[in-house]
């Protein structure tokens, strides 16, 4: 059977065999599993199939900790006697093993200093640190996000999409993976329409050159503007006798924008020419706003490219009985065997739905690329469409449908509430870039550190600081839960927030700066550590797995909070041990080495996070 070694940390139960083998060789966890497994089979003629460890706690000698409750499953003993041979055994065939005490049956063992000292420099001088390279033979895993709609701005609540899929896609990367970053542009259908029959009646030939906006927000001016003609003439018609369903449905400027439509789908060559000229203002936004924010793209899909796809797959689908034909001609799939209901696939006219269009996407894809999983990065009000599209796939005879996550996230709320797109009560992503940009301006200079600063490097490093403060906001957060957002809350040099975490990033570059000497060359093997010293030690030995499992996880804020866990300790270390001031020469060196270490685990996280950190702040 195979042993299954847990690790306890950050308040979450990882499984060690999911990591890969290069981390895992670097983990004491590995060493001291295989002799536990070893002492329980020498005392009690068992082999123990779960093994858990935790840090020991701060009120005991120790470094990590052996619970031995779960093995009483099998050995039956105990636990204080059962904790008590395997310390001794340990203590006797691990030369990594100083000490051992048990306390009610958990063993706290001690690591002697040696362990650290081989660890220390082994990693030190590494520029790849925690980064595994992709093997020459791995396929690639495609993840999806932003994914915005044509006929308004992106919006806090793509920010959160954004910044999700960006870091997602780099952790994935950073875990040994190939990585593609797709998204697919949803520029076809009623909504866009709307956009353009409001600035075709209102517009009076206005772009974003003549007015001085940007294009997204201007189409999406023209987006609101008929929302609000629409509600106009609804009233109208009810006052005039109409029912609300029927003024909905016969409101002019709406029958025009279904009118647009099927002209679009017609090719008519004005409306083409019109939807081309205004989603072109509204890409040129786009990459403005995706530039700001620092991420980027492999492919982009088009919704009016992709919308016909899967059609055939649906009919084929059909003569295999995996479909099944109403008398209308809709052709539908029946689910309720598997907890679900039936779902349309194709209209009665023969047009595409949602759903058909995602599954010829999905084959698409894994045609266009040597991929063998695929990420979408959609908010969780979606949950049942990919639960049924995935199904669907699946009953296709597509084995990669198996492979198929969905990275459901929550809701940016904010306090005024609920955001809506067609009544303008939105937070514009521009608009809060800028804010988050100026309150860091503001708060930078309260605390009055940046007079030796030029006017450009201040605004680079207000610019870095809010930034840095909206991404670890959002990314801090358990992509499941909702968010509430709150930006002055987010621009904190105290805390849990991204400012804090620059900051200390800052404070050990003015520490390298200072250190005017040779600090290269490896410690000495039998160098006494201090307290402080282990602790961020022990911190930094879980990087690599970090990234791991936050690969696995597809959660950021699993390396978010390690990273301001790492940061804590360090400054915990710097308040209680001298690294200049000290008069011990090797310790010198060794606490700026260290110091060095922290500065480069703090970089490369936060550059997963996409994130950038000030070289002074």
């Amino acid at each position: 059977m195979k042993l299954k070694t847990v690790v306890r940390n950050f308040n979450s139960f990882y499984l060690c065999a999911s990591i890969p083998n290069k981390i895992k060789e670097m983990k004491i966890e590995a060493i001291l599993a295989t002799k536990v497994q070893e002492a329980v089979q020498k005392h009690y003629e068992v082999t123990p199939e779960n093994i858990e460890f935790q840090p020991t706690r701060k009120d005991f000698e120790g470094d990590i900790t052996l619970v031995v409750f779960p093995m009483l499953k099998q050995v039956k003993t105990n636990p204080a006697q059962l904790a008590e041979n395997i310390g001794n055994y340990l203590a006797n065939e691990v030369e990594e093993v100083a000490g051992f005490n048990v306390v009610k049956g958990f063993l706290n063992i001690v690591i002697n200093d040696q362990f650290y000292a081989n660890f220390f420099n082994d990693v030190r001088a590494r520029e790849d640190y925690g980064i595994l390279l992709p093997q020459s033979d791995a396929s690639g895993i495609m993840v999806e996000y932003s994914s915005p709609n044509t006929n308004k701005p992106l919006h806090l609540g793509h920010i959160r999409n954004n910044l999700l899929g960006f870091s997602v896609s780099e952790i994935l990367k950073a875990a040994g993976n190939e990585v593609y970053k797709v998204q697919v542009i949803n520029d076809r259908g009623i909504h866009i329409c709307k956009s353009m029959v409001a600035w075709k009646k209102f517009g009076n030939g206005e772009t974003p050159e003549s007015t001085g906006l940007k294009g997204d927000k201007l189409v999406g001016n023209y987006y609101v503007k008929f929302d609000q003609e629409y509600k106009k003439e609804i009233a109208q018609l009810q006052e005039e006798g109409k029912s609300e369903d029927e003024a909905k449905a016969e409101a002019p400027i709406f029958v025009e924008a279904k009118n647009m439509l099927l002209k679009w789908e017609a090719n008519d060559p004005e409306i083409v020419k019109l939807w081309e000229m205004m989603n072109s203002w509204v890409y040129a936004g786009f990459d403005k706003t995706y530039q700001a924010l620092g991420v980027d793209f492999d492919k982009n899909y088009y919704e009016s490219k992709t919308y016909l796809l899967g059609k055939d797959e649906v009919l084929k689908g059909l003569e295999e009985g995996v479909f099944y034909q109403k008398p209308d001609g809709s052709v539908w799939i029946d689910l309720s065997d598997e907890g679900l209901d039936e779902k349309i696939v194709l209209r009665s006219d023969g047009t595409a739905v949602y759903m058909t269009q995602d599954i010829g996407t999905a084959i698409q894809r894994f045609a266009d690329f040597n991929i063998n999983q695929m990420v979408y990065t959609v908010g969780n009000e979606q949950d049942y469409h990919f639960k049924v599209l995935f199904l669907i796939l699946k009953k296709l005879g597509y084995d990669w449908a198996e492979s198929l996550y969905h990275l459901s996230y929550g809701m940016v709320d904010l306090p005024s509430g609920k955001m809506k797109s067609r009544e303008g009560t939105v937070v514009d992503a521009d608009d809060l870039i800028a804010e988050m940009t100026e309150t860091a301006r503001t708060i930078s200079e309260e605390l009055g550190k940046l007079d030796d600063y030029n006017e450009a490097e201040k605004e680079e490093l207000y610019r870095m600081i809010g930034l840095g403060a909206l991404k670890y906001y959002i990314l801090k957060v358990d992509p499941k839960k909702r968010i509430l957002f709150n930006p002055e809350e987010s621009v904190d040099f105290q805390g849990n927030t991204g400012p804090f975490i620059q900051y200390t990033y800052a404070r050990i570059q003015s520490i390298l700066r200072k250190a005017d000497f040779d600090y290269s060359g490896d410690l000495s093997k039998d160098f006494q550590f201090h307290e402080k010293e282990k602790e961020l030690l022990k911190q930094l030995q879980l990087y690599p797995e970090t990234i791991a499992l936050a690969a696995e996880n597809h959660s950021p804020a699993l390396l978010a909070n390690y990273v301001y866990e790492l940061v804590k300790t360090f400054n915990s270390f710097y308040q209680n041990v001298p690294i200049l001031g000290t008069e011990v020469e090797e310790d010198k060196i060794f606490r700026v080495q260290l110091s060095n270490l922290v500065a480069y685990v703090i970089r490369s996280g936060f550059r997963l996070l996409g994130i950038d950190v000030p070289e002074r702040m």
